[in-house]
Formats: C-alpha cells, sequence, structure tokens
C-alpha cells in the first residue's frame, strides 16, 4: 500500500515509525506543519514528524493550508492508496479526504465519541476519567465524527500526568493503526457510526487556564496540574512573580486556613490550603530558575514559602 503520513508532534511521530517499521508499506509522502520558533531563544523548529521522514528520504510537504486546488493537485499526484492523519493540526477537505483510494484514516486519543477535538488527553485527566484509549476512525469532514474501525482502551493511572499518557497511548494508538491497515488491505475492516448524542469536546488548552483558583477542591487542582504537565503547566503567583507547579498531590485535609494559605513548607513539601482540602506542592519551579523538589527550594528560599503567606495574590 502507498501511504501519505500527515502529524506534526513526537506523538505522531511515534506513529510514523510504527509505518516505517514494515516493509508492506511505501511511504510516498510525509505532510506536517511549516516549521515555526520554539524555546526561548525561538530559534526556527522543524516538527519531530519532519525529522523523522527526512531521516528515511521522504518526500515532505509543509503547507499552511490544504484548501487551495494545487495542493489538492500535488497530493493527488502522489496517487497514494491512504493517508493517515495524527495531531496533524491542519483541517482536510472534501478534496483531500476522498483522493486517496481508501479515503484518510485518523488516530484519536481518546474513546470515541467522548473527547472530540484538540486537547483530548489533557481533557480527560482533568476532568476525572478512570479510563480512556484510542480510536482509529475513517475521517470525514466532521471533526472527529467518521465511522470507527479500531478502539483500543487503557487505564488512567492515579499519578498520570499528559506527558505518561502521550507516551501510553503513543503505543497503544500505533499497534491500532497497525492492524486497522492490516484489515483495510485484505477488506475486512468494519466501520462503527458514532452515537453524536454520547459525544463530548476537548476544547483546546489555553495558558489562562493553567492559572491555579485555590478556592477549588484541591481533587480538582492535582487534575488540572496533572493534565497540564508538561504543557502549559499549572502556576500560580508568588509575590507577583509566577510559580510553575510541576507535581503535587490531594490531602483530605480540614485544616482552618484562606484558599491558597499556605499551612506548612518542610522536606515532606508545601502544604497549601484549597476550597476543600488541601494540596501538598511536590515539585516548582521559581521564575527563571529550573523545575526542583521542594526540598531543595526551601534550602536556599525557605522564607520565600513561610506559614501564612497566600498564593494566587
Amino acid at each position: 500500500m502507498k501511504v501519505i503520513f500527515a502529524g506534526t508532534p513526537e506523538f505522531a511521530a511515534t506513529h510514523l515509525q510504527s509505518i516505517l517499521n514494515d516493509d508492506c508499506y511505501q511511504l510516498v509522502g510525509v505532510y506536517t506543519q511549516p516549521d515555526r520558533p520554539a524555546g526561548r531563544g525561538k530559534k526556527i523548529t522543524q516538527s519531530p514528524v519532519k525529522t523523522l521522514a527526512i531521516e528515511h528520504n521522504i518526500p515532505v510537504f509543509q503547507p499552511s493550508s490544504l484548501k487551495a486546488p494545487e495542493q489538492h493537485r500535488e497530493l493527488l499526484e502522489l496517487d497514494a492508496d491512504i493517508m493517515v492523519v495524527v495531531a496533524y493540526g491542519l483541517i482536510l477537505p472534501q478534496a483531500v479526504l476522498s483522493a486517496p483510494r481508501l479515503g484518510c484514516l485518523n488516530v484519536h486519543g481518546s474513546l470515541l465519541p467522548k473527547w472530540r477535538g484538540a486537547a483530548p488527553i489533557q481533557r480527560a485527566i482533568e476532568a476525572g476519567d478512570v479510563s480512556t484509549g484510542v480510536t482509529v476512525m475513517q475521517m470525514d469532514v466532521g471533526l472527529d465524527t467518521g465511522a470507527m474501525l479500531t478502539v483500543s482502551k487503557c487505564e488512567i493511572g492515579g499519578g498520570e500526568t499528559s506527558l505518561s499518557l502521550y507516551k501510553k497511548l503513543a503505543v497503544l494508538g500505533s499497534e491500532a493503526l497497525m492492524a486497522t491497515l492490516a484489515k483495510l488491505e485484505v477488506g475486512t475492516a468494519i466501520g462503527v457510526a458514532q452515537d453524536d448524542s454520547l459525544s463530548s469536546y476537548a476544547h483546546k488548552i489555553t495558558k489562562s487556564e493553567a492559572q491555579i483558583n485555590w478556592t477549588r477542591s484541591a481533587t480538582d487542582i492535582d487534575r488540572l496540574i496533572r493534565a497540564f504537565n508538561p504543557a502549559p503547566t499549572a502556576y500560580s503567583l508568588l509575590d507577583g512573580q509566577r510559580l510553575k507547579i510541576w507535581s503535587a498531590t490531594a490531602v483530605d485535609s480540614d485544616q482552618k486556613a484562606a484558599a491558597g494559605e499556605i499551612i506548612c513548607a518542610d522536606a515532606k513539601g508545601i502544604l497549601v490550603k484549597c476550597g476543600e482540602g488541601c494540596i501538598l506542592l511536590n515539585e516548582l519551579q521559581l521564575a527563571g530558575k529550573s523545575r526542583l523538589p521542594v526540598s531543595e527550594i526551601l534550602k536556599a528560599r525557605a522564607t520565600r514559602f513561610a506559614y501564612g503567606k497566600i498564593l494566587g495574590v
């Protein structure tokens, strides 16, 4: 089978690698987002998918949109049997969806129809879901609404972060993708329509959401911290400066204090009062500094986390 692959981040690169590992498939082209500035130095950086494609001498295409007729002609000329889309980041018009002989497949990081949209992994953790998975679907013009071809489920651990869940789903998704391609090749793939009445939408993450509201429950705040690790990273204000919070643990406590107030700070962590319960901060990052365990930060900056100080002010 001749395959076009479209994807951008490391999650997508894992799926591309699984296709490269199988001699049954010929990759005739890779589509990925244009190179963009990244990091503190804003250096122009290519996507992980582009890096992998170049290593294997696969033609790379980086249009800013797939709406133009010339883009459709370019894709048609690749004469692909199928197009695989994983976290690409561009909308595929009908002309693209119908160009390959077998259409376009998408690997989505949720158990559809739950968490359609841009941030299914983060939203599942934030909502407190106990399980999630990947769905390989036949793409249509809707947003993650296509017929489901393969569904693979996994549990969400109690300390799961977006990063750890991304890694877990990247492996699960790659396996599901290869199984689906094999079924399509021999004509045994069966699509199952989604029940739209059960759908939910995973809105794109905004940086403003990452600021912690200490009047929320400790359980909610713990989920938010894990959902936004590594990006955009949960934070609060301390002495007017941003304090990134990388890991924490919800604590069932009836301590009397104001929301956001530091109750104690020692080598075990920094205990902060929430709207309901408390949360123990374990790993932090001060403005302009590296992320460190609380025990290391307190050695030099204990006074910044003194009893009675209030975060978020």
